[in-house]
């Protein structure tokens, strides 16, 4: 007869991230602080599409704490539009660290390859940690909408940034 005093393993709590690719250097002690923060606990996956920006500081940040990290690569040439080289190396480093890697079908444009990403990862999350300055995507699939859809279908998001600060 099986025990029924043993507590169950915890099921991993999934953090997605979405956020800006040029972050402020004000905004990055707040943001570094709260990703610690939320990815300390025991039984943490890490989700992200490892862009520029805060993408690659949440991997960095969740390897660091020793969260394995699942890269979900938009259906594209993904690693052309990273930005510059210095962008790619570490795109690459990273992504040579992360347990797991989701390639997702190709999309018709970039935006429509990046909002999809945005999608699986609300999908696929139990909560979204949002580098977001609150201010509208500039571009469809952009931080913004990737934030509204979380909140269209119930995923707690966490927004982290410094009041006050706006982009670039």
């Amino acid at each position: 007869m099986p025990r029924t005093d043993v507590p169950r393993p915890a099921e991993p709590t999934r953090i997605g991230v979405t956020g800006h690719r040029v972050l402020p250097a004000a905004v990055l002690p707040p943001v570094r602080e709260g990703m610690r923060k939320l990815l300390s606990g025991a039984g943490t996956e890490a989700l992200t599409s490892l862009a520029a920006g805060a993408d690659q500081l949440f991997a960095d940040i969740a390897l660091d704490e020793g969260v394995p990290v699942t890269a979900v690569i938009p259906g594209m040439d993904y690693e052309a539009h990273l930005g510059d080289e210095s962008d790619r190396a570490s795109y690459r480093r990273l992504l040579g660290a992360c347990r797991r890697r989701v390639d997702l079908p190709a999309e018709p444009t970039h935006e429509e390859a990046y909002y999809a990403a945005g999608q699986w990862i609300v999908d696929h999350a139990d909560r979204l940690v949002a580098v977001w300055d609150g201010r509208p995507a500039r571009g469809h699939g952009g931080t913004g909408d990737v934030v509204a859809y979380a909140r269209r279908t119930g995923v707690p998001v966490t927004v982290l940034w410094q009041p006050g600060v706006r982009r670039a």
